[in-house]
């Protein structure tokens, strides 16, 4: 296994399914170009939720497939709150985070380069 030398967060805010396959894309791309080489946490939050929701995606498949490849997908709790969703609305192959925009913060602080997925 080669050393991680990149670390990327994408934060997503869009339930545009146009948007999610372009994020889709991007972290093919990642994985092909640098494989394991490349640690990648996708932040999603906002109406951007909607990706993680199980009645809602329509990239299961993708995640799953990228989720195998060590990319990490995390919804923000102040958004659940907001919006009045469930915890077991969103896929298990999710985790979460408290604040998506503080997770975003606490990783560019951290070194981590920052991608806004989506438009």
């Amino acid at each position: 296994m080669q050393a991680v030398k990149h670390r990327v967060v994408i934060q997503l805010s869009s339930n545009d399914t146009l948007a999610w396959k372009g994020l889709m894309n991007n972290l093919k791309n990642l994985k092909e170009g640098w494989g394991d080489s490349v640690q990648v946490k996708v932040v999603a939050h906002g109406n951007g939720i909607q990706l993680l929701m199980a009645a809602k995606t329509t990239q299961l498949d993708n995640i799953r497939k990228f989720k195998a490849m060590g990319i990490d997908f995390v919804g923000c709790e102040n958004t659940l709150r907001e919006k009045k969703i469930s915890k077991t609305e969103i896929i298990p192959e999710a985790g979460f985070v408290k604040m998506g925009v503080g997770e975003i913060i606490l990783r560019q602080e951290d070194g981590w380069s920052y991608i806004k997925s989506g438009f």
